[in-house]
């Protein structure tokens, strides 16, 4: 996917005691591009720099130590090249490693994910608990702003049991920036998420494209630039 121009985006602040207006700003939003970013969102920065420095502990692990908890269940593990988000792509895989985090809202759920030991990375699994709950409780929020935009009532998915089993996933994601000569630049192929909404924190690395018309040939990738705040 082709691409070099910077997108300006909007930015919707959650804590905004104005949720009428805030709600028409994310209707605008994603009639117009899609995406926007959030700020006041409940999640500080000095934690998310402490989850990101957790995660690059994580992936700095050697590969023997990692595959030991090679993805099951949709939780755990996947190295390079294990993912292709486009089908169409003409790379053997996606070069970006990740790791998923299910569901913590019931004892199944919690059952099936996997856990780096406590002596192997000390406070890993805490911080990724932490960084999961505060992601959904801004994420429960955002949702309910979703609705009003809608002209639905503030606790319409709910009610719809919408946000009932599979609730959130946490994923952790890393991209080498390192290719061979041969290989597609982008980290991961070109995709659309699933699920309702999809909450991405970025700790500043650039490349980070979205395309606002898919259904349009050739499709254009525009960058999308990281923005400092709460």
């Amino acid at each position: 996917m082709a691409g070099t121009a910077t997108l300006s985006l909007p930015i919707i602040d959650l804590s905004s005691p104005d949720r009428i207006s805030t709600a028409k700003s994310i209707h605008q939003a994603c009639v117009e591009y899609g995406f926007f970013y959030l700020v006041n969102h409940g999640v500080d920065e000095d934690f998310i720099k402490q989850a990101f420095d957790q995660s690059a502990n994580f992936f700095s692990l050697p590969i023997e130590d990692k595959i030991k908890l090679n993805r099951k269940e949709y939780r755990g593990y996947t190295p390079l090249y294990a993912e292709k988000l486009d089908p169409s792509s003409l790379s053997k895989g996606d070069p970006k490693e990740s790791y998923y985090i299910g569901p913590l809202t019931d004892t199944t759920s919690v059952r099936l994910n996997q856990w780096p030991s406590n002596e192997l990375l000390p406070n890993w699994r805490p911080t990724m608990e932490s960084l999961f709950w505060k992601i959904l409780s801004a994420g429960k929020e955002l949702l309910s702003l979703i609705a009003l935009s809608l002209n639905l009532d503030e606790n319409y998915f709910e009610k719809i049991s919408a946000l009932n089993k599979p609730e959130a996933f946490l994923r952790l994601l890393r991209y080498p920036g390192e290719l061979g000569p041969n290989e597609e630049i982008c980290g991961a192929s070109a995709h659309s998420d699933y699920g309702m909404i999809t909450p991405l924190l970025t700790n500043g690395v650039p490349g980070l494209q979205i395309c606002k018309e898919k259904l349009k040939q050739p499709q254009y990738g525009e960058d999308v630039s990281h923005v400092e705040g709460p």
